[in-house]
């Protein structure tokens, strides 16, 4: 248990499974005071009863009345806010011009609105106690560039940025903003997908311990793993004629798209098509 998480109240969004789910198991076990809110609700209740936690709701994060409904509840159940962890995210895979226009605005909506709509109303309730920490999940897509992904990669760009400019806005008011940026992360999100050469997935438990360290002092901005971070800050550095060669032996230019399996994808392209 951390002395400095224990007794923090602390929202999760799109915590019934994946990342946000092992984040809430994190931070409860530091004792923390944590509340999820997903779209699912049947995962979500399955979700909280496992975790132990009566402080949960549905939540669509694209619509800021029901961001509104869920974060009253979190402090009416737990009390005023101190973390907001905006976690709901969604990636589609495949060529860009076949991916439909309802699942490209889907992007736009959840991954990006998402996140303003909750640092949005997260501000409005800290800013009078001048306390409070805005935890926003981007990605390594949102410095890097992978075909098969290119709306997603857009959307988590502007996450990255948003953070950073809220964090610069409100660098004197007292609350933080941080955003962690993951590899690819062994969930249901990265079904079916190629894996990179020379690399290794992240598992959702080291997303979970990023955000527990944010979370005990906070800081503008993690990358899991670490040397995957390494090589994605590099891109931003390095010649083109020395990043070429390095981005064909790691092979991510084709691990979103020739390489995805369609047949073991299925059950998440057909989940997030539906909510």
């Amino acid at each position: 248990m951390s002395s400095t998480i224990s007794g923090k109240v602390i929202a999760i969004t799109g915590g019934a499974r994946g990342i946000g789910f092992d984040t809430a198991k994190r931070l409860i076990a530091d004792g923390a005071r944590v509340a999820i809110g997903d779209i699912d609700e049947v995962q979500m209740k399955t979700a909280a009863t496992e975790l132990d936690i009566t402080a949960y709701a549905r939540l669509d994060v694209t619509d800021p009345a029901s961001f509104a409904d869920f974060l009253d509840m979190v402090e009416a159940e737990l009390g005023p806010i101190d973390v907001l962890v905006n976690n709901a995210g969604i990636m589609p895979t495949g060529w860009f011009h076949e991916e439909s226009d309802k699942i490209t605005r889907r992007q736009v909506e959840i991954n990006v609105l998402g996140v303003m709509w909750g640092s949005k109303q997260a501000l409005q309730r800290m800013l009078p106690r001048r306390s409070g920490h805005v935890i926003n999940i981007a990605s390594l897509a949102g410095e890097g560039y992978f075909p098969g992904v290119a709306a997603y990669c857009g959307t988590k760009h502007a996450v990255k940025a948003l953070t950073e400019t809220l964090r610069r806005e409100y660098h004197d008011s007292g609350v933080d903003f941080s955003c962690v940026m993951p590899t690819f992360v062994n969930t249901e999100l990265t079904a079916g997908a190629g894996k990179p050469k020379l690399l290794r997935n992240a598992e959702p438990q080291e997303i979970a311990d990023a955000v527990a360290r944010l979370v005990e002092k906070p800081k503008s901005q993690v990358r899991v793993t670490g040397m995957a971070g390494k090589l994605s800050q590099l891109q931003n550095i390095l010649p083109r004629r020395v990043l070429e060669p390095i981005i064909k032996a790691l092979g991510t230019e084709h691990i979103l798209l020739q390489d995805i399996d369609n047949n073991a994808r299925k059950a998440y392209s057909d989940r997030i098509e539906t909510n």
